[in-house]
């Protein structure tokens, strides 16, 4: 694990009489004391006498990194409205709030500000049993069942994959890519691809038994690259409930679909809304998309949309149960976690809402990171992980309360898997981008979220490494990575 860096406020040498007293360097505590975190800012008049800030906030892995906008001063406040920034100098200390009025942040002058550490020398763990390459990039999640992992890759085709040895059982050819977790039974396997099809194939043959048009065949897809950051890499996993698949569409509706004949039972489609997305400093509109998956909750069932929203749906009639504006993209698949469900967002939130009426039980930022990680529920806390944050969180879902984060140096977007003893996690890495992002696949302690064992993937395009979550059958770990190949990890090797 890194050392823990401590900066000890100390008085700077005196500013020149023009300057504003808010300039130069300054470092303390953000957030509250459910989740705090330490964070810098440095404040400087440019060429054109405009005082900037720039942000160093370790847990993120900004450094010096320039907020937009320009710092308005009036007498001892300043803010920064574009980054939510309110803060006041008085008696040698800013305090206020960032990243908006959830996050209370209290500041002294310094004269050091952090820079990013190497990534430490981990245990590399015990490097996988097999690997078979499948030709195309691997974004989906592996379901496993009886021996047999079944994974369908952006390449159109969609394999049966024995875990044993990783021999072909059978391969489908779906035409288009799929991005999506399946959902396997005895005798069927349930997926959706991006020519706008639910599929239903028979388990141990892969003979196609039905499909479902989900009438989102022509909607577009905006893969990850460096200046475009509209990133769409998800597709819902069919969730099955007493003999109904409910799945959500790129058109933005939920759709409710006899899992025996493949017969429409509803299909909902929510009020016509949008929501903004910041992207690369442009404001860009976000029209529906439900690209993750949906949760049953009694006789309800919910699920988040791209258009900011997240919706709970009578499940036998389709009639909307409530909405609740989340004001981002959902990207996250809502979590059941006792009487709350548990909502990320693009925008860089994570909240708990009552699974009943949508209300609000608590919120938190997640420090300037999308929020794209599905969470889990593992007895009484939930793990999730993240997207600049770059770090797997164990965390209390009554209240949100953190109890340990863990930085994993890559993307964390998928899942978190949860054992009794660890928690595994595929991470992504891309070059280049704003700040470091290296792949592996990792494993925590859950008790304590310390890594023991970091098995590193080399650089490989833009983006590499693993986007999908870990699935695991007895002694086994199964994982696509972006390069095309299907890796299976002894579950019990080097984890100590």
């Amino acid at each position: 694990m890194l050392r823990h860096l401590v900066f000890v406020p100390a008085l700077v040498f005196a500013l020149s009489s023009s300057a504003d007293p808010i300039e130069g360097k300054w470092y303390g505590k953000a957030g509250t004391p459910l989740d705090q975190v330490d964070l810098g800012l440095e404040f400087k008049t440019n060429e054109k006498h405009e005082l900037k800030a720039y942000l160093y906030e370790p847990v993120c892995n900004f450094y010096a990194m320039e907020l937009p906008g320009v710092i308005k001063a009036d007498g001892e406040t300043y803010a920064l409205a574009e980054y939510g920034v309110s803060l006041e100098l008085k008696d040698g200390a800013l305090t206020g709030t960032i990243m908006g009025p959830l996050t209370p942040v209290a500041l002294h002058r310094t004269n050091t500000l952090p820079a990013e550490v190497p990534v430490p020398d981990l245990p590399k763990g015990p490097g996988p049993k097999w690997k078979v390459k499948l030709a195309a990039p691997i974004w989906a999640t592996a379901a496993l069942r009886e021996g047999v992992a079944y994974v369908g890759t952006t390449g159109g085709v969609f394999h049966a994959i024995r875990i044993k040895d990783g021999s072909v059982a059978w391969t489908f050819s779906a035409g288009r890519p799929m991005f999506g977790e399946p959902t396997v039974t005895d005798d069927a396997v349930y997926f959706v691809c991006d020519n706008g099809y639910l599929f239903k194939l028979e388990r141990t043959s892969g003979k196609e038994l039905w499909r479902y048009d989900l009438g989102d065949g022509r909607v577009d897809r905006v893969m990850p690259h460096p200046t475009v950051f509209a990133w769409d890499f998800k597709a819902p996993r069919p969730v099955l409930a007493e003999d109904i698949i409910y799945v959500g569409s790129g058109d933005g509706s939920l759709h409710a679909v006899r899992a025996a004949s493949g017969e429409r039972v509803w299909r909902f489609v929510p009020p016509k809304t949008s929501s903004l997305l910041n992207v690369g400093g442009t404001m860009v509109e976000e029209t529906g998309k439900v690209r993750a998956d949906a949760a049953i909750s009694g006789p309800n069932v919910i699920f988040g949309s791209f258009d900011g929203s997240a919706y709970a749906v009578d499940r036998a009639t389709g009639e909307m149960v409530w909405k609740k504006e989340t004001r981002a993209r959902v990207d996250s698949s809502p979590v059941l976690a006792g009487d709350k469900v548990l909502v990320g967002t693009f925008g860089g939130i994570l909240a708990a809402l009552d699974a009943k009426t949508g209300a609000v039980a608590w919120r938190r930022v997640w420090w300037g990171s999308a929020v794209v990680s599905t969470p889990v529920s593992y007895g009484d806390l939930a793990y999730i992980g993240a997207s600049d944050l770059r770090r797997v969180t164990c965390f209390d879902p009554k209240d949100g309360r953190v109890l340990w984060r863990t930085d994993v140096y890559g993307w964390a977007w998928d899942r978190p898997l949860v054992t009794e003893n660890f928690v595994y996690i595929g991470v992504a890495g891309g070059s280049p981008y704003d700040m470091r992002h290296v792949p592996s696949m990792t494993a925590l302690r859950r008790d304590t979220g310390r890594i023991v064992w970091r098995w590193p993937v080399p650089e490989s395009g833009f983006v590499y490494g693993f986007a999908a979550s870990p699935a695991i059958e007895g002694n086994t770990l199964v994982i696509g990575a972006l390069d095309g190949t299907l890796y299976a990890f002894p579950v019990n090797g080097g984890t100590t």
